[in-house]
C-alpha cells in the first residue's frame, strides 16, 4: 500500500515508525521545510532512500504520487484543509489530533468521508493502549454496571523551550492551548468510555504561567452525559518540573478502574464485583513507553490498513475525532460565555477565542 507523510514535526517519527512496522510502501514525504524532511528520514535510517520522493507542496505530491494512504502530521491549523483535499482525491487519511479547529470543518470531514467511502481515522492512538483496551472490554461486557462518574487528569509540563521550537504552538488559529493540544487524548478517552452522548459542558480556562501564548495553559470542566453519569476534566501544562501523569478514573455500580502512567498506559486500580482469576493479570499492568505518545501509532495504522482492505470503518474514525474536538471547543465556548454549553455544538471554532486572555489574566 502506497503511503505518504505530510508534516515532519515532533510527532512525525511515530508515524514513520508505524509505517515501517506495518510494511507500507513509503512513497513520499512532504514538508514546507526541507530540512525537517531530511531529519525525519535520517532519524529513521532512510536518508539514502531516494525512492521516497520529497515534496514541499502536498497538493502536487498527492496528484503525482497518488498514495492510497497519507498521514497528516502538520500544525493543527491546516489539518482540515489537507484532509479535505485528500478525501476529494480519494486518498485515505490518518489525521493527527485535532482533526480540525472548527466544528464546521470537522463535520465536513465526517460528511465527505462517509459520502465518498474514503477511510479517515483520527489519530487518538491511546485507545490502543493495553490498559485502555482491557478497560473497554470490561465496559462493553457490562462489568461496571451503571456508571456513576469519572474524571480525566492530564498533568504535564511544557516550558518556553517547547513553544519556541515551533511558532504555531499556543496560537488560536494554528493550535489552541493545553486542552486542544496536550489533553485531547484523555478527553477522547473520557467521552468514549462514558458513551459518547453528552448533554452539557461547563468549563473554565486560564493562562497562568505562559504569557507568551495566546491560548490557555490550564482548563477545568464538568461534563454531564446523557446516560446520567457526570465527569470532570483537568488539563494543564503547568506542572513543575516535568510531566506528572495522565489518569482516567471510571466509577461504576460494580466496578472501579484507575488508569495511570504518563499517558494512561498503566492500570493502577482494577476492582470488580465479579472478579475472576484473569483479573489478577490486569491489576498493576504496566506498558512501558519511551515517550508520552505511547505505543499506539503502529496499532492504529494496522487497523486503518485493515479497514481499507476490508472496506469497513476504522476503529477510531473521523466521528471520534469530531467528538473529541467538540468537547474541547465546548469548554472554550463555556469559558468565553461564562455559562454551561449544550451539545451538539454548532458553528464554533478556536479562533472565536481570539483575545480571550489579552485584557486581564485572572
Amino acid at each position: 500500500m502506497r503511503y505518504a507523510l505530510i508534516g515532519c514535526g515532533r510527532i512525525a517519527k511515530n508515524h514513520v515508525k508505524a509505517v515501517k512496522e506495518n510494511g507500507l510502501e513509503f512513497a513520499a514525504v512532504c514538508d514546507t521545510v526541507p530540512e525537517q524532511m531530511e531529519q525525519i528520514l535520517a532519524d529513521a535510517g532512510l536518508s539514502d532512500d531516494r525512492s521516497i520522493a520529497r515534496y514541499t507542496d502536498y497538493r502536487k505530491m498527492v496528484e503525482e504520487v497518488r498514495p492510497e494512504l497519507v498521514g497528516i502530521a502538520t500544525e493543527s491549523g491546516v489539518h482540515a484543509e489537507i484532509a479535505l483535499f485528500c478525501i476529494d482525491h480519494g486518498v485515505n487519511c490518518i489525521i493527527e489530533k485535532p482533526i480540525a479547529m472548527s466544528m464546521e470543518d470537522a463535520d465536513e470531514i465526517v460528511r465527505r468521508s462517509l459520502e465518498t467511502g474514503v477511510k479517515v481515522s483520527a489519530c487518538h492512538q491511546n485507545r490502543f493502549n493495553r490498559a485502555v483496551q482491557e478497560t473497554r472490554k470490561a465496559l462493553e461486557a457490562g462489568r461496571f454496571g451503571k456508571l456513576s462518574h469519572g474524571s480525566v487528569h492530564v498533568r504535564w509540563n511544557r516550558n518556553q523551550g517547547y513553544y519556541d521550537q515551533a511558532p504555531w504552538r499556543g496560537k488560536w488559529a494554528s493550535d489552541g492551548g493545553a486542552l486542544m493540544n496536550q489533553c485531547i487524548h484523555g478527553i477522547d478517552l473520557l467521552r468514549w468510555m462514558f458513551g459518547d452522548e453528552v448533554d452539557e459542558v461547563y468549563g473554565v480556562t486560564r493562562r497562568q504561567f505562559h504569557p507568551y501564548l495566546e491560548a490557555e495553559d490550564v482548563g477545568m470542566a464538568v461534563v454531564k452525559f446523557r446516560n446520567g453519569a457526570v465527569a470532570t476534566i483537568e488539563g494543564t501544562t503547568n506542572v513543575y518540573p516535568r510531566n506528572l501523569e495522565e489518569t482516567l478514573y471510571i466509577f461504576g455500580e460494580n466496578g472501579t478502574v484507575k488508569l495511570g502512567g504518563t499517558s494512561t498506559n498503566n492500570i493502577d486500580v482494577w476492582n470488580f464485583a465479579d472478579e475472576t482469576s484473569a483479573d489478577e493479570g490486569r491489576k498493576g499492568l504496566q506498558e512501558a513507553t519511551s515517550n508520552v505518545y505511547g505505543n499506539g501509532h503502529a496499532s492504529l495504522y494496522a487497523d486503518v490498513i485493515e479497514a481499507i482492505e476490508q472496506d469497513r470503518k476504522p476503529y477510531v474514525d473521523a466521528l471520534a475525532g469530531r467528538n473529541a474536538l467538540e468537547m474541547v471547543l465546548a469548554v472554550y465556548k463555556s469559558q468565553k460565555e461564562g455559562r454551561p454549553v449544550r451539545l451538539p455544538l454548532k458553528d464554533f471554532r478556536s479562533t472565536d477565542m481570539m483575545g480571550e486572555f489579552d485584557v486581564s489574566d485572572m
